[in-house]
């Protein structure tokens, strides 16, 4: 490594490096074989990852097939003496199939790199650490390994960021000693890497998948239990930083009043919070606040109720990106069960943050395509065993998913019916949503899955990614052909809602390699560099202009069909299938794209879900007695839809949080100054002049968790 290429601090970790060096390449001897790894989801191997390793360089093969999707590359790699990457190539499929053709290179002169997201160069000296962004679970046991010398265990990057590791646990796994590092300024949630004593990968768990080497695949259990444990801890110290909790009833001045209702702002008025509870909607009247008050000055900004995100997929992460969003409410549509049920029980207790969940348990069938998440059935028997287990655990849905064999569908929505619970999902191969909703569907996940009745061929399977490839075909449909009109009519004498999730398709349909795409472009430069870098990627393989026009063409048409279905009176329901809960904004930017007034997409995501899940006594609108779900932006949304993304205070359930504090806290870049919350002032008694702390409770009584 050259002096050249180093700042000071990073030649004094170079030294400790080097000091190392012996015993890397010592390692490097052990790691000379080959190790093998297994892919796992929810108990079933999903894929591969080999790696053959010396002191100098390592070949990796990396094959995922989870769900009819998943990366296909081959990696090659350079190292120099510190076990750092000269050079780096990747080259294969990203998760939809889109290309990967990865590129780094590191010398004395500085570094230059090409991949999806970007190319660029640093002169030298710079970062000496490239993140890939078509990467295997094996570069994080390589970040660790850079980082565990590093000044701080802190590391700036290329092409940019700063990467920080953690050591939070040592254990016994395996039969071996084993040490759990925490990786995070990745992406939006932190990596997890367990390293033996040679700091060679023992395994990979930072999400629903683990990698864990051949031999023990039995342990994905413990690795999910051990992430499980850890993110709890982390989260539960954020909470416990970031909730602002109140003694004493809280005002909010000055604030106009979205009412979903009319779809109109009230004049400037004052909103009461006790406890959890809305306990007054008044005029602003100008007069001195109340010393036993907290207040908060919304400055002539806008309350709007809670935002609900009608399709998620909850984990222990999401919760404080949902809140940070205005998102105070979401419909999980599938997960880990005892995971789920566990979270759920944890945000009710204030424990953890998060929105409410709505819990929709997932069911499969079982075929090479299908997915491991929620219960696979093998018999129809299983199925309605399945329906009856979620029924008695309290779940909304039922959604069923793209394997179910098409005779279980109608037996198992008539058995959800008779349970009280509903019926939502996927339309599952060789099913026509006409079928699906004559069958029983109470509303259809994803609008490519409503359109794809329209477009399908029959045999055509649509548990393969054609789902999203067929999706080009809609730029020459009719949407006033016999088969549409036909759906329409049937979804409106049945009543049948859909979950849009426009948003899903925007990504799938219009990222391409190197931009910034529609989705993301209003919140993406304020991410983590890893999350900044997979925004600017295709999803698919779109090799042809007249693929991009196809594409383009059909995702224009998916708008204009959303328009279609909330002119015929079709209940739309927002969701994103995304955790970060920016993405909702953009689905109700999307309906405004689609026609719909600002305010009509705002009442679809406050107002609309909850009527749909029967609370609209309790939720969706900012009245005395309801509760306290909203949040406060200083611009007005029935204008500029996009304004609800300058959000500067949420709370929920009573309980208030800043998004910038939210955003800091998580490596992301605040969007707007938060508002000031001003505590309740006490008189003293013998002076009579205000001061700070409660009327009615000791000083120490007075907390905002921060």
């Amino acid at each position: 490594m050259s002096r050249l290429f180093l700042t000071p601090s990073l030649r004094r970790w170079a030294a400790g490096a080097a000091a190392a060096a012996l015993t890397l390449g010592m390692a490097g001897m052990a790691l000379a074989e080959t190790q093998r790894y297994a892919v796992i989801a929810t108990g079933e191997k999903v894929g591969w990852l080999v790696v053959d390793q010396t002191a100098a360089s390592v070949e990796i093969d990396y094959h995922v097939d989870n769900n009819g999707r998943g990366p296909k590359h081959r990696e090659r790699l350079e190292l120099d003496a510190a076990g750092l990457p000269l050079s780096w190539r990747i080259e294969g499929a990203s998760l939809f199939g889109g290309q990967v053709n990865e590129t780094f290179e590191r010398n004395a002169e500085g570094v230059r790199w090409r991949s999806q997201a970007d190319a660029g160069t640093l002169p030298a000296p710079g970062p000496s650490l490239y993140v890939a962004n078509d990467d295997s679970p094996w570069s994080l046991a390589l970040y660790a390994r850079a980082l565990k010398t590093a000044p701080g265990q802190v590391l700036d990057v290329a092409p940019a960021g700063r990467l920080k590791l953690e050591e939070v646990r040592r254990l016994t796994f395996g039969g071996e000693a084993a040490v759990v590092y925490r990786l995070t300024g990745l992406t939006v949630q932190p990596g997890y890497v367990l390293l033996d004593e040679a700091d060679a990968m023992i395994a990979e768990f930072s999400g629903d998948t683990v990698t864990v080497r051949e031999g023990l695949e039995g342990e994905e259990g413990t690795l999910h239990q051990l992430l499980a444990e850890l993110e709890t801890e982390r989260v539960r110290n954020l909470q416990a930083a970031l909730a602002h909790r109140f003694d004493a009833p809280v005002r909010i001045r000055n604030v106009r009043v979205f009412d979903p209702r009319e779809g109109r702002l009230s004049g400037l008025s004052s909103v009461t919070v006790f406890r959890n509870r809305i306990s007054g909607v008044l005029p602003e009247d100008g007069q001195p606040a109340r010393p036993d008050e907290y207040v908060i000055d919304g400055e002539g900004g806008v309350l709007v109720p809670g935002l609900h995100d009608m399709h998620s997929h909850s984990s222990m992460q999401t919760g404080l990106y949902y809140l940070g969003a205005g998102v105070t409410a979401t419909r999980d549509m599938g997960n880990n069960n005892a995971f789920l049920l566990d979270l759920v029980k944890q945000i009710e207790g204030g424990i953890l943050p998060g929105p409410r969940i709505t819990a929709n348990g997932m069911l499969e069938g079982r075929s090479p395509y299908a997915v491991r998440t929620g219960i696979v059935a093998d018999t129809l028997d299983e199925a309605l065993d399945g329906v009856r287990w979620y029924a008695d655990r309290g779940y909304w849905q039922v959604k069923i998913y793209n394997s179910l064999h098409p005779e279980w569908v109608a037996p198992v929505a008539a058995e959800a019916h008779r349970l009280g619970m509903k019926v939502t999902g996927h339309v599952p191969a060789f099913v026509s949503p006409d079928q699906a909703i004559r069958a029983g569907y109470d509303d259809i996940a994803h609008v490519n899955q409503l359109m794809l009745g329209w477009l399908l061929q029959p045999g055509e399977d649509s548990r393969t990614p054609l789902r999203l490839t067929a999706m080009p075909r809609a730029a020459g449909l009719d949407l006033d052909s016999e088969p549409v009109r036909r759906t329409i009519a049937l979804m409106k004498a049945r009543g049948t809602a859909l979950d849009v999730t426009a948003v899903t398709l925007e990504v799938l349909m219009m990222s391409r390699a190197g931009e910034v795409p529609p989705s993301a472009a209003a919140y993406v430069d304020h991410m983590p560099i890893g999350y900044q870098r997979y925004r600017r990627r295709s999803f698919v393989d779109i090799d042809t202009p007249e693929k991009d026009a196809g594409y383009r063409a059909g995702f224009r048409k998916l708008l204009d069909t959303v328009k279609r279905l909330h002119d015929e009176g079709i209940v739309l329901l927002p969701g994103t299938d995304a955790d970060e809960g920016f993405t909702l904004h953009r689905e109700l930017e999307l309906y405004v794209e689609a026609g719909l007034t600002p305010a009509q997409a705002l009442t679809l995501g406050t107002l609309t879900p909850e009527r749909y899940l029967g609370r609209d006594q309790s939720l969706g609108t900012i009245e005395r007695g309801k509760l306290a779900d909203f949040f406060l932006i200083p611009g007005d949304p029935t204008r500029d839809i996009s304004a609800i993304r300058q959000i500067r205070m949420v709370m929920k359930d009573g309980v208030a949080y800043l998004p910038s504090e939210i955003h800091e806290a998580l490596g992301v870049r605040p969007f707007v100054a938060p508002a000031v919350i001003q505590p309740p002032a006490v008189r003293d008694a013998a002076t009579g002049e205000a001061g700070p702390g409660f009327l009615f409770a000791p000083p120490d009584h007075y907390h905002l968790a921060h």
